[in-house]
């Protein structure tokens, strides 16, 4: 595994979180308590850089789970996948859920967000693999 191999995973993941939070924004918004527009899109919007730090966040993840995979010897479509999603689910997620207890927000707020970091974390693992 290789560098390129950790930016199309880093790219899988980025997209998955459009469709995610795509699907999911209403919820989400109304979640995160996120301020909105007339047209209903977040305030936000259009500045970029929530954009330009979530893509290095997503490349530090890929990065550090094709470390993980290589010093684990993961190496089949399947591993790569269910390591992802152990990756996401019982490291990530927790964390994010625990946070969320803390500031007050609804828990539909954690569950949006681990359920992106479980199957983002997938999904990342098996393109890892692929690109090997």
């Amino acid at each position: 595994m290789g560098f390129a191999d950790v930016i199309g995973a880093a790219f899988a993941g980025f997209v998955f979180g459009a469709i995610w939070y795509g699907l999911l924004s209403k919820y989400w918004i109304k979640a995160a308590g996120v301020a909105v527009r007339a047209d209903g899109k977040p305030v936000n919007s259009a500045n970029p850089w929530p954009y330009v730090v979530s893509g290095v966040m997503i490349l530090l993840v890929a990065g550090m789970m094709r470390h993980i995979f290589a010093l684990s010897a993961i190496d089949t479509i399947i591993e790569g996948l269910t390591s992802g999603f152990g990756l996401g689910a019982f490291i990530i997620s927790p964390w994010l859920i625990l946070t969320v207890g803390f500031e007050g927000r609804p828990w539909s707020l954690g569950l949006i967000n681990a359920g992106y970091a479980s199957f983002g974390c997938a999904i990342m693992g098996a393109v890892l693999i692929l690109l090997a």
